[in-house]
């Protein structure tokens, strides 16, 4: 009996939290998947190890300085795969431009996976989205692309990839809301004076989900909701209004919807990210998974309350910036990552996230989006005039 062929999967930001997950998804997938490229930052030591385990045909590193670096590593791991490398966002794109790739796994924090999703689309690959930011501030380029091409769109994040669950054989226009959870973070209990003086280890502590350092501070200011509810309203084709928060502290349900009828569905599981990878790696199936499964035979807690607006300014923020549409969800996203940059460098106080962000705003003069041109443009102006306004406060 002739063998199935492989999935060729092209893993995006391959060193981080999701990288690293879907290498381990892919590992207990076994003979159904094949780790065509890699594409990394400045962590070369861990990129030779991914390299020597999974013998991808190319990889991309940061810039051509690493190179280098990385050719001595595999050399001294005495690796006999010498993969293609390439770098910077033009590596990345040549990733994804891979004839045989079938699936992009988009986990590259920040901006810079912004240009090589797009190009997936384009080509019609079918995306594992884990890059929120490339929906914020590209959404309707994003989605029009994938529509065109006819390319897949599957969200990674835990939330919106339970939406994508429950949504299967909804119609559209029986949708009321959708309701994002959120755990609270490590301040969901904090008093505002306490958050005023917080250091960045106490932000870093997460109670409940493993992520990068910068996705980590996203959460304690609940940036990442506000980020979400963006990212939600273009991959579901809803008003930003339409979207809800609800903290649950559990983080156990993962997302609901609401029809216009006043049912309920929600999707439910244990916080372990490699679910949602797996998922979005073989939708339209699904595969067993030795994963641990959620028990009911215990006693099982469920809480749910709405989200202080006055402790977490940055969801309200987020609203503003989605209901504004064009470039300003794209300067939001520029002034956010500058800020927690600059508040883990220990520049600005937790508290100053929100204020640098609204001030960054509020200079932003708000265009239909047109290019990507334009929004790494807008992109460039947000994060100029936070460095400026940072440098002003010292």
């Amino acid at each position: 009996m002739k063998e199935a062929p492989r999935t060729n999967v092209v893993v995006l930001g391959s060193t981080g939290s999701i990288g690293e997950n879907t290498l381990k998804v892919i590992q207990h997938l076994a003979t159904g998947f094949n780790v065509l490229a890699l594409g990394a930052g400045r962590n070369v030591h861990r990129l030779a190890e991914q390299v020597a385990e999974f013998r991808p045909e190319m990889v991309s590193v940061a810039s051509e300085g690493d190179v280098p670096l990385l050719q001595e590593r595999l050399k001294a791991l005495g690796s006999d795969r010498v993969p293609g490398i390439v770098w910077g966002t033009e590596g990345l794109v040549e990733l994804v431009s891979h004839p045989d790739a079938d699936v992009i796994v988009s986990a590259a924090v920040g901006a810079v996976g912004l240009l090589p999703t797009y190009c997936a689309l384009r080509r019609g690959k079918k995306v594992a989205l884990a890059n929120k930011e490339a929906l914020v501030i590209a959404g309707e380029l994003m989605t029009q692309a994938a529509h065109q091409t006819g390319a897949p769109l599957i969200p990674i994040d835990s939330e919106h990839n339970a939406l994508h669950q429950c949504l299967q054989g909804v119609d559209a226009g029986h949708v009321r809301r959708l309701i994002l959870t959120a755990s609270g973070g490590p301040f969901r209990q904090a008093s505002l004076s306490h958050m005023m003086s917080a250091t960045p280890d106490e932000a870093l502590k997460h109670p409940t989900w493993k992520m990068g350092r910068k996705i980590t501070i996203d959460s304690a200011t609940l940036m990442n909701k506000g980020l979400e509810i963006i990212e939600a309203a273009w991959l579901f084709g809803v008003e930003p209004d339409q979207v809800d928060i609800v903290i649950h502290p559990q983080s156990i349900m993962h997302s609901m919807v609401e029809l216009v009828d006043g049912s309920i569905m929600a999707q439910l599981g244990v916080t372990d990210m490699r679910y949602a990878i797996q998922y979005a790696l073989t939708f339209p199936q699904r595969q067993p998974t030795p994963l641990p499964r959620l028990e009911f035979s215990a006693s099982l807690t469920l809480e749910f309350h709405p989200p202080d607006l006055e402790r977490f300014p940055c969801v309200s923020l987020a609203y503003r910036a989605a209901q504004a549409s064009g470039t300003m969800p794209a300067a939001l996203n520029a002034a956010n990552e500058v800020a927690v940059q600059a508040f883990l460098d220990g520049r600005i106080g937790f508290m100053d996230i929100p204020r640098l962000i609204r001030s960054v705003m509020d200079r932003h003069t708000v265009q239909p989006v047109r290019s990507i041109d334009q929004v790494i443009q807008v992109d460039t102006w947000a994060r100029a005039e936070a460095r400026q306004m940072i440098g002003r406060d010292e």
